[in-house]
C-alpha cells in the first residue's frame, strides 16, 4: 500500500511541478524508465509465482538501472549510443515481454 500512496504522490507531484529534464540526462531517461519497468514486471512475476523477495527486487531495480545507464554512457563515449541505447531498450524489452507472458498465463491460465 505505501509503495502505491508513493506513486500516486509521485505522478501527481510529477503534474504538478512539470520538472525539466536536463540535456545531460536526457539520453539516460528512456533507459530507465524502460530498466525499472523491467523490474516492475520481474517483481510481479515472482510475487505470482510465490517467490518475491523484496531485497531482490531492489537490487534488480537499481543494478539494471546502473547497468543500463553505464552500457549508454559508454556508447555516447565511444560514439555509438544510439546504437547501444537501442540494444539496451531490446533486451529489457524482450525481458519485459517474456514476464509479461509468463504474468498473463499464471492469470489466465492460457
Amino acid at each position: 500500500m505505501i509503495a502505491v500512496l508513493g506513486l500516486v504522490v509521485g505522478v501527481i507531484g510529477g503534474i504538478v511541478l512539470q520538472p525539466t529534464v536536463p540535456l545531460s540526462v536526457q539520453p539516460y531517461l528512456p533507459i530507465a524508465v524502460v530498466a525499472a519497468l523491467d523490474a516492475l514486471f520481474g517483481g510481479l512475476r515472482a510475487l505470482l509465482d510465490g517467490i518475491f523477495d523484496d531485497r531482490v527486487f531492489v537490487v534488480s531495480f537499481l543494478s539494471n538501472a546502473v547497468v543500463a545507464a553505464l552500457i549508454v554512457f559508454l556508447g555516447d563515449q565511444l560514439g555509438v549510443g544510439t546504437q547501444l541505447s537501442t540494444a539496451v531498450v531490446v533486451v529489457l524489452g524482450i525481458r519485459i515481454f517474456s514476464n509479461a507472458a509468463a504474468i498473463r498465463r499464471h492469470l489466465f491460465k492460457a
